[in-house]
């Protein structure tokens, strides 16, 4: 019984997420175009993209790139699929970090110097936003007295009222999930920002198509972290929680056109000292109430 929830989530996911974050990218795409004075491409450019992508032949240098790729996206979908089927938080977490590690795979096997510095960095995004990301599920254990996502449901006020301090902390690391400056270190969407494509330099094609496809899923899933935290026991509250999650939508649309890429130590730090301050001080206030 547990798993067919689970099963529903994922499957709902892989048919939803994509088109979702598809019109997110486009979105993306069209306020940062505004933001900058420029009129923008429309909408649906990344579906336009990623239909060109899926009609070019794939030009490897290892054969295994497409599987590692593979792998990423499917656990990116699983990862959906347990959060949004009910499920635990925590393995949500952990399984999403089993994609970007496959992602890291995928960028090593092909020996190009452009892509293994992508993948090094990837790698420290990765060191930089996990801990947060552990803290925010455990701060929602804390709050709710469980893992699981579907117990947000039976709260009589959104556990952002206990773990406001642990939100503000995965509201900061984000920008490194939805690789966002200052923080997109390994990979970004933007050309200004890039002379050479970081982690994803040799890949083409169906490879690369799945890679954008993976970014959307990704997206959709950190939204609904964020949303995660205004629901209660009322209907009424997926409403409050679309909302924020818009609003966190724009803010880290806002921030990526305001601020300038920065090193890796500097990411490295300042995510460290957040998770820290916002995430161990909400934990342990929780702990105590």
């Amino acid at each position: 019984m547990f798993l067919i929830p689970i099963i529903v989530g994922t499957i709902a996911f892989a048919v939803l997420a994509p088109i979702v974050g598809c019109l997110l990218a486009g979105l993306d795409r069209k306020l940062s175009a505004r933001m900058q004075g420029r009129v923008g491409p429309p909408i649906l450019q990344p579906y336009y993209d990623v239909r060109k992508l899926l009609e070019k032949d794939r030009a490897a240098v290892n054969s295994v790139e497409g599987t590692y790729i593979t792998c990423a996206l499917a656990f990116a979908v699983l990862a959906g699929g347990i959060f949004f089927g009910g499920g635990n938080l925590l393995l949500s977490v952990f399984v999403l970090t089993l994609s970007s590690l496959f992602f890291i795979l995928a960028a090593y096997c092909t020996r190009s110097p452009y892509s293994e510095v992508g993948a090094a960095r990837e790698a420290l995004q990765i060191m930089a936003e996990e801990p947060m990301s552990l803290f925010i599920a455990v701060a929602f254990f804390l709050a709710t007295g469980s893992f699981d996502s579907a117990a947000a449901f039976t709260l009589d006020a959104p556990a952002i009222t206990v773990a406001w301090l642990a939100f503000l902390g995965f509201l900061f690391i984000l920008t490194i999930k939805m690789r966002k400056s200052p923080f997109d270190l390994s990979y970004s969407h933007h050309a200004h920002q890039e002379l050479v494509k970081g982690v994803t330099t040799e890949m083409s094609g169906r490879t690369l198509a799945k890679v954008e496809v993976m970014h959307w899923c990704e997206n959709v899933l950190a939204l609904g972290w964020i949303g995660l935290f205004f629901v209660w026991g009322n209907p009424i509250s997926i409403v409050v929680a679309i909302v924020a999650a818009a609003l966190a939508f724009f803010l880290e649309i806002l921030i990526d056109n305001n601020f300038a890429r920065v090193k890796w130590q500097l990411m490295l730090k300042s995510a460290w000292a957040v998770a820290l301050v916002a995430g161990g001080i909400n934990m342990a206030v929780l702990v105590y109430l």
